[in-house]
């Protein structure tokens, strides 16, 4: 095969709406250019920095067509490896690389894959309020528009406490009362089965905010409303737990949005302690180690659920859905709704019909980037106050 020279990489950091999202873009000597998702919100210049100073000079001149050996390379070159900087480095050259390779191959990357194993993917979206009939119209809301999948919150993550009892002169964060959270979801199901009944497929999301035998009481708890799924009931360092919560309830159980090292998802799968992955496809370094993963998956039972989150680019919405179309065990994809300032630096992005995400059907991955556009959005820092968690005593908990 004819090599494809790596002429040029570029990284490019975005914030056409509340996130800063970040592409990479690789050039080769074949006019041929691919894009691809590296978004690390919180840390944004660090990828860029990776990008520019490390991965480039590392790449330059070698032949775009060796995926596989270009991903291993980059993964070892530091010797340290699997952090969430690195990860999202790698995958934004990863994915670019996978772009080109599609439209060498005048293919969509489904296609080039393999082909599709569905004719599109159910999607669900979030829908929450500070109260129970705020909440309903949410619902009631995306009903209207197709989705038969809503992941429903009542407050924020950890809910929102009515009468919280701290310490004096408390430390600025975002505090929650676990006791308090764990009784809202619980009347929060029941309330939404009573309206809806059973033909709707609800999910929530714990965000990590329980200890290990609260999560046990949780999930018992839930078991007769039959959430579609529950998510990260635990924090990945306690998911040894998850065996305990397996044995006193049968409510499917999702996680993974957090993993960056596959020593963190090893023995969840093949143990079985979860029903769903939900892993973030760039967070763990692009389309190459989810192809594995998916495998991996598949031999034990558990579905994919790639996170989806809004600071995520439309570049990673549109690999979400191609995997998603070609690999088997996909069982669902989160969608958050984008402004039309997003669509503009992204376009060809997927949208939602009727509650299912269909494939980008151009070659490769389908989505570009504007960059005239994008300039016109500099990247803006924030400190992220709510990833600031803390119990009613004042002490950091996971977010």
């Amino acid at each position: 095969m004819t090599p494809t020279v790596i002429k040029d990489i570029e990284c490019f950091i975005t914030r056409p709406d509340r996130h800063n999202l970040i592409t990479v873009r690789v050039t080769t000597d074949k006019g041929i250019t691919g894009h691809g998702c590296a978004t690390f919100q919180q840390r944004p210049l660090a990828v860029k920095t990776m990008v520019d100073e490390y991965l480039k000079p590392l790449l330059i001149g070698r032949d775009a067509n060796n995926i596989e050996d270009l991903w291993q390379m980059m993964n070892v070159n530091a010797y340290w490896r699997n952090g969430p900087v690195m990860n999202n480095a790698i995958s934004g050259v990863d994915m670019a690389l996978w772009d080109i390779k599609g439209q060498l191959a005048d293919m969509p990357l489904y296609q080039l894959l393999g082909g599709q194993s569905r004719d599109a993917i159910a999607a669900y979206t979030h829908a929450s309020g500070e109260t129970l009939e705020e909440l309903f119209a949410s619902v009631d809301c995306l009903r209207e528009q197709g989705y038969r999948h809503i992941r429903c919150q009542l407050g924020f993550y950890g809910g929102t406490p009515a009468q919280l009892h701290t310490p004096e002169n408390p430390t600025p964060g975002a505090w929650f009362d676990q006791q308090e959270y764990m009784d809202n979801t619980v009347a929060m199901f029941r309330a939404l089965r009573e309206k809806y009944g059973f033909g709707l497929h609800l999910l929530h999301d714990v965000h990590e905010r329980l200890f290990p035998q609260q999560a046990i009481q949780l999930a018992k708890q839930l078991e007769p409303y039959q959430p579609y799924f529950i998510e990260d009931i635990l924090p990945p360092q306690q998911s040894a737990w998850l065996e305990q919560v397996r044995q006193h309830s049968c409510v499917p159980l999702a996680m993974g949005e957090l993993f960056n090292n596959p020593a963190e998802w090893h023995d969840v799968i093949v143990n079985r302690r979860i029903d769903f992955i939900r892993c973030h496809i760039s967070q763990i370094g692009g389309i190459t180690p989810a192809l594995k993963l998916a495998v991996l998956c598949q031999a034990f039972g558990v579905r994919l659920a790639w996170h989806g989150p809004g600071d995520m680019s439309p570049i990673g919405v549109a690999v979400n859905t191609h995997l998603n179309i070609h690999l088997h065990n996909a069982a669902i994809q989160e969608y958050i709704p984008r402004t039309s300032q997003t669509d503009n630096v992204f376009p060809g992005a997927p949208v939602v019909k009727e509650g299912f995400v269909y494939a980008p059907q151009t070659p490769g991955i389908g989505v570009t980037f504007n960059e005239e556009e994008g300039i016109r959005y500099p990247v803006v820092y924030r400190p992220h106050e709510w990833t600031q968690s803390r119990l009613p005593d004042g002490a950091i908990h996971t977010p």
